[in-house]
């Protein structure tokens, strides 16, 4: 019995262990780019989840958003983007978003497909994050923070910039 438990513990030890995938992240994200991204690779990593639109006045925040991501993807965090159109204010297209991204911010973390993430026809993502939190995004730039353990969401409204001292008081710690 004893020599099992040294050798499952050796096992959860090893660098090639991939952490449970909680259900939340048990889904792929196809990027604006039409890359996929399984967020069951970011189990055990913070991940920083923000609709976004083009023409909004917090539109600034990219600029700080992908300050964060260069800075902290080392150590973990995912930052991923879903533009909606949701509050009116976002491009027509998928191309046109992907284009006014890389142009003006120079957004290099995965921006999904645009979809909508409030409303009738909200992305299940984005349903299992208002629900977990109780939150729903009442404009753009909402951000929700998946912390490492995969279950428990931190939501932040519009106002409250990606590198303020509620978001990454909470972040850093979550950062290896």
């Amino acid at each position: 019995m004893r020599k099992m438990i040294v050798v499952a513990l050796i096992l959860f030890a090893h660098e090639g262990y991939a952490a449970p995938c909680s259900p939340l992240l048990n889904r792929t994200i196809i990027t604006l780019q039409g890359e996929s991204v399984n967020l069951c690779e970011y189990a055990d990593k913070p991940i920083l989840v923000v609709n976004t639109a083009s023409k909004c006045g917090f539109t600034e925040q990219f600029e700080k958003l992908e300050v964060m991501y260069e800075e902290h993807k080392k150590q973990g965090l995912l930052v991923i983007g879903f533009p909606s159109n949701d509050f009116n204010q976002e491009l027509s297209s998928n191309h046109e978003i992907a284009k006014f991204c890389k142009l003006t911010y120079n957004v290099k973390f995965p921006m999904s497909k645009a979809s909508n993430v409030t409303g009738n026809n909200t992305n299940s993502f984005y349903l299992e994050l208002a629900k977990i939190t109780d939150e729903k995004p009442r404009w753009n730039f909402h951000k929700y923070l998946i912390a490492r353990d995969g279950k428990t969401v931190y939501s932040f409204a519009s106002s409250i910039k990606p590198d303020s001292v509620e978001v990454m008081s909470k972040l850093l710690p979550m950062l290896k």
